[in-house]
């Protein structure tokens, strides 16, 4: 029973797609009511199932390996189709399918109307059976179809408006920034077959303690270089940002629910390899707090609302690495969960704006609205106050943590850029609220007159994920604080005790209360700043553009590394595709053509020496033969004095003959 209930998690979503795909093919069989139905219905029926697996699991929580199918089986090599039921996996199919399906039914709303309405949920679901196959299986190998699954869907997805170029470079971008990470990540499951000599995790895990330093290192950067292309974190974030063309309800599952979350996943999955290499560790902390800094000063100053979320994304999953960086990796998957509530919200709530503005994403164009769509309004207040860090929401608890985390393992630099992230986050998203729902309205009179609140489809999903949002962070404390919450007790078989206990603030009773006392004015003090620039002084913020010129073109313009990078990757690649297309042009084809030509002379040559001389020869020997036939067949008349005659001619010319040859010496 159990086994057949694990498998029929993918599977649901999966014959959901072969049923969509399938009424696609044949011309829309059946209506998008159908489609739509078999969208949400199927992910429903996944989520049923998770949460009677999570139920055993509470009671067992010891690892149980699922075997759906035995793939193949080569040398020393067998790999199987299964997977990993344990504490981290039930937790990573909870939120997948859980807030998927909020997406999935907030996608029913806003799509209405849409051409493609059958292939998007066909998309939606391949998405859901990828996600699940990455966090469900039991080895490398499904792990990486899984991982590539993902990866083809958000090229899907992120191009699903595939007339427009600019949707069609984004999902060409994020395919390509991807494959740079799944390079990596390929390299490390090499490695990993070839010193342990099988791609199962529970085998793998086992063994990690024999592997010395040097194989570790180079396994772990490895699979961070995996994680960070698909986590979007430094160097290879650029990718995410331009997600957002793709639908609304695309880019919340792609930064809350599935994809993104996958590198923190796969960094948490593979902690013994990480605790064996405290070098590589320290990369992962280094990289996620530089990214958190980083992307969250980018998100300072844009105006587009998605793209201000999409940073956030980016800095808030470097939160997460900065959390596993310090070995805290319940902190991280605390935050990764409560991160799925909030932006999940947060994205669905822009979307709901955009589709009561007409389309408009510029919050330059906004302004005014919390009156007239008041129900979004105060969702995007939850969503907004949660991931600034307000007391008691939910990413204060799990934000706090981490910084408390990265502070108790004296990893001050760490804590500080992470620090310097909250603020940042707390003033961008106060500021996104302020400036989209508060002041003078500024959205065009015409499309004034029909701002309206999304339906029930849509404003259901809304309300399930505000209360997540303001709630949600309690599963991390209940019921003995963040030491001994139920969250951290049931993920420690999982990540070892050790690394459990790293998820809880230490250095005495009084220093978790000042660290949290300090990370939670530093949110205020972010939220207040923004407060007062763009709610009391709304005419500051353009004044202090212009003081700081410099510095804020700095970051509208991101640094200037899209720019950098089509300097010195993208414009040398189209240099050197030019170079190879003008010597393919130029020197492969002409030499086609030579060779050609030289074969078709050849060719006519050798049908001239065999027309003319080859068969010449035959012919003339032939003619020549026949000739000779004809002739002695008349000299064979059968009659005697004939035969007399010819003798006597042939001696009498033998006769003459010697004659003259002796003659002609000079014997006569």
């Amino acid at each position: 029973m159990f086994d057949l209930i694990v498998i029929l998690i993918p599977l649901f979503p999966l014959l959901a797609v072969l049923a969509n795909g399938l009424n696609v093919m044949l011309g829309h069989r059946y209506s998008h009511e159908i489609a739509h139905r078999l969208g949400w219905g199927s992910v429903l029926l996944s989520f049923l199932c998770v949460l009677w697996v999570f139920g055993q699991t509470l009671g067992h929580p010891e690892p149980r390996t699922v075997i759906a199918y035995r793939w193949f089986f080569g040398g020393d090599l067998a790999v199987n189709l299964g997977f990993l039921i344990d504490p981290l996996t039930c937790v990573m199919m909870l939120v997948v399918t859980g807030v998927g399906l909020l997406i999935h039914v907030y996608s029913v709303g806003y799509m209405h109307g849409e051409e493609g309405f059958t292939r998007f949920f066909a998309y939606m679901n391949l998405f859901m059976v990828s996600m699940l196959l990455l966090v469900m299986g039991n080895n490398y190998a499904v792990l990486f179809i899984g991982w590539e699954g993902v990866g083809l869907c958000s090229y899907l997805l992120i191009g699903y408006y595939y007339d427009r170029v600019s949707a069609a470079k984004a999902a060409t971008k994020a395919f390509v920034v991807n494959r740079i990470g799944d390079a990596g990540f390929l390299i490390a499951i090499f490695l990993v077959f070839a010193h342990f000599g099988t791609l199962d995790y529970t085998e793998v895990f086992a063994k990690a303690d024999k592997l010395d330093s040097t194989t570790a290192f180079a396994i772990a950067v490895c699979l961070l270089i995996g994680a960070v292309g698909k986590s979007a974190q430094l160097p290879l974030y650029t990718w995410l940002p331009d997600a957002m063309e793709g639908p609304t309800p695309v880019s919340a599952l792609i930064h809350a629910a599935t994809m993104v979350t996958a590198g923190v996943y796969m960094v948490v999955r593979n902690h013994a390899i990480y605790d064996l290499t405290p070098n590589a560790l320290l990369l992962v902390g280094v990289i996620g707090g530089a990214t958190a800094l980083f992307a969250a000063t980018i998100g300072l100053v844009q105006t587009d609302i998605k793209r201000v979320l999409a940073y956030s994304t980016v800095s808030q999953l470097g939160f997460m690495f900065l959390a596993c960086g310090v070995g805290a990796y319940a902190a991280a998957i605390f935050h990764l969960v409560t991160h799925a509530f909030f932006k999940a919200l947060l994205f669905l709530s822009a979307g709901s704006v955009i589709h009561a503005l007409a389309g408009e994403q510029d919050i330059r164009k906004m302004g005014g609205l919390w009156n007239k769509v008041p129900a979004t309004h105060w969702v995007f207040l939850i969503g907004t106050a949660a991931i600034a860090g307000f007391p008691f929401l939910s990413g204060w608890w799990s934000k706090d943590e981490i910084l408390g985390d990265a502070f108790t393992h004296r990893r001050y630099v760490l804590w500080a850029l992470g620090a310097a992230a909250a603020f940042c986050t707390a003033f961008y998203m106060s500021r996104l609220l302020y400036v989209t729902f508060y002041g003078q309205s500024r959205v065009d009179h015409e499309v004034a007159h029909h701002i309206h609140e999304p339906s029930w489809w849509m404003r259901g999903p809304l309300l399930v994920l505000a209360a997540l949002s303001a709630l949600g962070g309690l599963i991390g404390v209940i019921p003995g604080g963040l030491e001994h919450g139920a969250f951290h007790q049931f993920l420690g078989p999982v990540v070892s005790a050790a690394a459990a206990g790293a998820s809880g603030h230490q250095g005495g009773l009084l220093l978790p209360f000042i660290l949290m006392a300090v990370t939670t004015g530093i949110g205020l003090a972010g939220w207040f700043t923004a407060h007062y620039f763009y709610y009391v002084k709304p005419e500051q913020p353009d004044l202090l553009a212009n003081r700081l010129k410099g510095a804020y073109a700095l970051l509208w313009n991101k640094y200037w590394v899209d720019e950098l990078y089509d300097r010195l990757a993208v414009e040398p690649s189209k240099g050197a595709g030019r170079l190879l297309d003008r010597m393919d042009t130029v020197v492969v084809d002409r030499a086609v053509v030579a060779v050609e030509q030289v074969t078709d002379l050849n060719a006519a040559g050798s049908t001239w020496f065999e027309k003319y001389v080859i068969y010449g020869v035959i012919n003339v020997t032939g003619y020549a033969n026949h000739i000779g036939a004809r002739i002695l067949r008349q000299l064979q008349t059968g009659l005697v004095h004939h035969y007399a005659a010819i003798l006597v001619t042939g001696l009498a010319v033998l006769v003459n003959l010697i004659v003259l040859i002796l003659w002609w010496r000079g014997a006569l």
